[in-house]
C-alpha cells in the first residue's frame, strides 16, 4: 500500500521537460484551432454554437496535458478514472454532427499527448478537408428540408386530423410525433416531423394555419400560436 501511494505522489518532473510540454500544447492549440475553424465553416448558421466552438478549441490542449501528466504511470491513470467517475453530465445529447466534432477533438488531443504530432496533423488536415468538401459540394444533402413543427392549440379544437389537409398541401410528408398538454391542460402542443420543399410559400402556409385555429381562439391570440409554431419549427 505504501508503495502505491508513493508512486502516485512521486515527483516525475525529470521525465517531462518544459520544452516538450510547450511543444505539445502548441501543437494541440493549433489542431484545436483548425478543427474549430472547420466547425465554423461547415455548421449551419441557425445551429452554430459559440460555446461549442470555444470548447472545441480548448479540448485538445486539455486532453494532451492530461496524457502528459499521466504518462506511463498506471496508478495515476486509475486515480484519474476514479476522479472522473464522480462527475455527472446532465446535458441532453446534442446534434450528431456536434458529437462527431467532439470525438474529432479527443482524437487530436490524444495524438498530441502521446507525441504523434505528424500523424495527428495529417489526421486533422485530411478530415477537415473532407468535411469542407462535403459541405461545399452539398454531398449527402436531401432534396427536402426536415423540420420539427410545434403547434399549440386551444383545448376546444379537436386535434385529430385537424391540420392534415394543410400539411398535405404544403409538405412532402409529415408525421405526428407526440401530443402533450400545456398551461395546466388548457392547451395542446402537437409535435410534427415535416418534410418541406424549397418552393414552399411560407406566408400562405401560416395564413391557412391561422384560419384553421382562429375560430377557437379568443381575442387576437391566433397570431401568437402560429408565430410560435413556425418559429419553433425553424429549430428543427
Amino acid at each position: 500500500m505504501d508503495t502505491l501511494f508513493n508512486s502516485i505522489l512521486a515527483n516525475t518532473s525529470s521525465e517531462l521537460s518544459v520544452g516538450a510540454a510547450i511543444v505539445t500544447m502548441l501543437f494541440a492549440l493549433a489542431l484545436g484551432g483548425i478543427i474549430t475553424l472547420t466547425y465554423r465553416l461547415t455548421q449551419d448558421e441557425m445551429v452554430y454554437q459559440r460555446s461549442l466552438a470555444v470548447t472545441l478549441f480548448m479540448l485538445p490542449v486539455i486532453l494532451a496535458v492530461i496524457i502528459l501528466f499521466i504518462g506511463s504511470n498506471i496508478a495515476r491513470a486509475f486515480s484519474l478514472a476514479g476522479t472522473l467517475s464522480i462527475i455527472r453530465f446532465r446535458s441532453n445529447p446534442g446534434d450528431a454532427k456536434d458529437i462527431g466534432f467532439i470525438f474529432f477533438d479527443i482524437a487530436s488531443g490524444l495524438a498530441c499527448g502521446v507525441g504523434l504530432y505528424g500523424y495527428g496533423t495529417l489526421f486533422v488536415i485530411v478530415l477537415c478537408t473532407a468535411l469542407i468538401i462535403i459541405e461545399r459540394s452539398g454531398l449527402f444533402k436531401t432534396r427536402n428540408t426536415q423540420k420539427t413543427l410545434k403547434i399549440t392549440i386551444p383545448e376546444d379544437l379537436n386535434y385529430q386530423g385537424a391540420f392534415d389537409d394543410i400539411l398535405n398541401k404544403y409538405t412532402k410528408k409529415y408525421s405526428l410525433l407526440s401530443i402533450r398538454t400545456t398551461d395546466l391542460g388548457s392547451l395542446f402542443q402537437l409535435n410534427y416531423n415535416i418534410s418541406v420543399g424549397s418552393g414552399i410559400n411560407e406566408q400562405e402556409f401560416l395564413n391557412e394555419l391561422k384560419a384553421k385555429i382562429s375560430p377557437y381562439v379568443k381575442n387576437d391570440t391566433t397570431s401568437f400560436y402560429i408565430r410560435r409554431a413556425w418559429n419553433e419549427s425553424r429549430l428543427g
